[in-house]
């Protein structure tokens, strides 16, 4: 397999329905610029969807990812080694806060285990059936994936997305579940975007205090050195630094892309996979929304390495796709402004469709004070 060929594989949203998305816009009541960024996420939508007016988000998905990292041994993580799987057990338990949400917005949730360090028994088989391995290598001395369990991790993603996209979801939000990842992803961003570890290194979704920021800072140094001589090959770099969830997460951006399935993404570790998905395939950002900014100065780096401007920014840092799921009601009120609101009537010599003079300021679709 080489990530290269998806380059090939994937187009751009609609250019050319973007630009009727837009003129359209041009002729709603309510005057251009007025509703902000909705405009623009709106013109967005019409493109991925290739439909002017765009359609209703009626069937969003979260999709998490999980996975143990090796790493977490080194006290990188305010969560003890090997226990993703109870974040997993939580959520299908329905005690996170992306459980709350999800049943606020009456979104179903997908967990799937591409690398979890736990016996099968204790999730249910629908979670754990897609297992690449048990558990990740420690970045910082060996090799997080075999070359094999690397290309297995990126079909399992690539198959996810074309079974969502078959099923009929129509915008995904993805988030990770794991323990170690904001390691093995910051040692993901640190590279490719030629930073030190102290660049990217924060205090994940569960907080560390300094000492360990301290180490965590050390592994990413030492996992970077690792990661550098392998920077020409995204499977190869996904092998040595990443894990079976990472790897997993890269394929299901790259082949979303391809199904043209829009997504939103959450914190470091899915900005992470999509840095590596755009080393890959250059448009392929096009068709992810950065759902907020996470405080972890590695997304920072990414998002801005791919031109995403995150839709929220109010501190959220629990993670587990909570982020990013705060900014799907955002995007259905961008769609639903978008479809919904009428157009301005049309004006003839002067006057209006009923035949009253436009008013002063009216004739060029400008509001009146009032």
């Amino acid at each position: 397999m080489n990530l290269d060929d998806f380059s090939d594989l994937i187009e751009r949203p609609d250019g050319g329905v973007r630009r009727d998305a837009e003129e359209r816009r041009e002729r709603l009541v309510v005057p251009p610029g007025a509703l902000g960024r909705l405009d623009e996420l709106g013109e967005w939508l019409s493109a991925a969807q290739q439909s002017v007016p765009v359609k209703a988000i009626t069937q969003p998905r979260v999709v998490l990812f999980a996975g143990d990292h090796g790493v977490a041994e080194l006290g990188v993580s305010g969560r003890a080694p090997g226990s993703a799987y109870e974040l997993v057990r939580a959520t299908l338990d329905g005690a996170t806060p992306l459980s709350v949400l999800a049943r606020q917005f009456s979104v179903p949730v997908r967990i799937v285990d591409a690398g979890l360090d736990c016996d099968p028994e204790l999730l249910p088989e629908p979670v754990v059936r897609h297992r690449v391995r048990r558990g990740s290598g420690r970045i910082d001395i060996e090799d997080a994936l075999t070359a094999e369990e690397a290309e297995q991790g990126v079909r399992l993603g690539m198959a996810i997305a074309d079974e969502e996209a078959d099923s009929g979801t129509d915008l995904v939000v993805l988030g990770d579940l794991s323990v170690g990842g904001t390691t093995a992803a910051a040692t993901l961003i640190a590279a490719l975007c030629g930073t030190d570890a102290s660049v990217v290194t924060g205090r994940g979704g569960a907080g560390i205090d300094d000492l360990a920021w301290m180490r965590k800072c050390a592994a990413i140094r030492d996992a970077l050195r690792r990661a550098r001589p392998v920077l020409g090959d995204q499977l190869e770099l996904l092998a040595t630094v990443g894990g079976a969830d990472l790897a997993a997460t890269t394929g299901f951006l790259l082949q979303c892309a391809v199904r043209r399935l829009p997504v939103i993404l959450d914190g470091v570790v899915s900005a992470a996979c999509a840095l590596v998905g755009q080393r890959a395939a250059f448009r392929a950002p096009d068709w992810w929304l950065a759902g907020q900014a996470s405080g972890e100065p590695a997304q920072a780096k990414a998002l801005d390495r791919m031109a995403l401007n995150p839709l929220l920014d109010h501190g959220v840092i629990v993670g587990e796709g909570s982020g990013a799921l705060l900014a799907l009601p955002l995007v259905r009120a961008a769609a639903a402004l978008a479809a919904e609101l009428p157009e301005r009537p049309p004006l003839v010599d002067g006057k209006d469709d009923v035949g009253e003079p436009a008013e002063d300021g009216d004739a060029d679709g400008d509001a009146t004070d009032g």
